[in-house]
């Protein structure tokens, strides 16, 4: 006799186990999200890739059928083609309800349109017209009447932390969002909003990867004290998170390969070292990919991490969530962060942090154990 109680089969991928999102938000996701960026074919002259949408709609497919429900996209991206086809996908599909949608507003998503057009200045920025505007095409593009997940894509500094808030308040019931902005504004932005009543960001995307680690200096400690997620993205380093036998074969066929925040497609010195260094943990935890250990990496970093992973090819995304079985212990992460040493710089290096010992002068009172810091899921045995 079937129990009518009983919890479901276990899902085809680890993808499928979801987790909740924030200490500020109960929604549970999939651990990886689906990058959204080079869906579309807009920007394929522009070195950023692009698929068609026959492409588009089988990786969308294999993303949901292997229990991914976070996909992540903008009014911009590919012109516009990306929310479009996303839209397209779900009504076709008929998976709207299932899909957790996250987009964004500030760039200038009209940049496409010819002169033809007319005056574009009120479609970008922070301002509450630019909002409006974004959000009103964004649902018709989305073919829906809400957005899960709205972030602000980057901060203008021209648009007052008021207006911005009051306006996400307004006209954004569900999850708000922050990328791309100086930790300071995002504490300005939530004091704010808590002193007035109002929802504060629960979420910061922003650019983060074992060979950039910038990100680790302000942003997520700022993201532990508030109760924000991180999503970070170009976790792949631009695609250059690859191992010296793949680079010649690209090399070789002439593939290269993506040039559009960068011309030179080829590793440097320093990031062969840290492939290097990736490669050789892959073979200790019998991982089959160096990306999906540079995806663990940034995962078991910190709690509440939500990578976002693009990517055109339906075995990239397979790969990739490889990741989720890897399970790096403290010793591989510091062996992976020796190749090519992060400061965290003044105070941090001088007066340590809140995941690190209590400093010298603190130690010159006494004998003390310290409560760790909240540690990441990790894969289970």
């Amino acid at each position: 006799m079937s129990n009518h109680w009983a919890q479901p089969p276990h899902p085809k991928t680890k993808l499928g186990r979801h987790r909740q999102l924030a200490p500020l938000a109960g929604v549970h996701l999939s651990p990886i999200c689906l990058g959204a960026m080079s869906i579309g074919e807009a920007w394929n002259e522009h070195g950023f890739g692009s698929m068609d949408k026959a492409q588009s709609f089988k990786l969308l497919d294999a993303f949901y059928d292997a229990g991914g429900n976070f996909i992540d996209t903008a009014n911009s991206y590919q012109d516009e083609e990306s929310e479009k086809w996303l839209g397209e996908w779900m009504e076709k599909r008929g998976n709207r309800q299932h899909i957790f949608v996250a987009t964004k507003y500030t760039t200038n998503y009209k940049l496409g349109e010819g002169a033809e057009f007319g005056q574009k200045n009120l479609y970008t920025g922070n301002h509450l017209k630019s909002l409006r505007n974004s959000i009103d095409d964004s649902l018709k593009k989305l073919r829906t009447d809400y957005i899960d997940l709205l972030y602000l894509h980057w901060w203008d500094y021209s648009t007052g932390i008021e207006e911005v808030m009051n306006g996400l308040h307004n006209l954004v019931a569900q999850g708000k969002g922050v990328s791309d902005t100086p930790a300071w504004v995002v504490t300005a932005c939530n004091t704010y909003a808590r002193l007035t009543g109002k929802t504060p960001f629960v979420i910061y995307q922003g650019q983060w990867s074992v060979l950039a680690r910038d990100f680790e200096r302000e942003i997520l400690p700022m993201a532990r004290q508030q109760g924000m997620a991180l999503a970070p993205w170009d976790v792949l380093h631009g695609g250059k998170i690859r191992t010296d036998e793949e680079e010649e074969r690209r090399r070789r066929t002439g593939e290269g390969g993506r040039s559009a925040t960068d011309p030179n497609w080829e590793r440097n010195e320093d990031e062969k070292k840290v492939c290097r260094a990736l490669e050789k943990v892959a073979k200790e935890v019998g991982a089959k990919s160096i990306t999906a250990v540079a995806i663990a990496y940034v995962m078991q970093k910190s709690p509440y991490v939500f990578p976002i992973i693009g990517g055109r090819k339906v075995e990239h995304l397979h790969s990739n969530i490889e990741a989720l079985d890897i399970n790096l212990t403290p010793e591989h992460i510091s062996y992976i962060e020796s190749i090519l040493p992060f400061q965290r710089g003044f105070p941090y290096d001088f007066f340590g942090a809140a995941d690190t010992d209590y400093n010298g002068l603190y130690k010159t009172a006494g004998h003390f154990d310290k409560w760790p810091v909240q540690q990441a899921i990790r894969p289970a045995n």
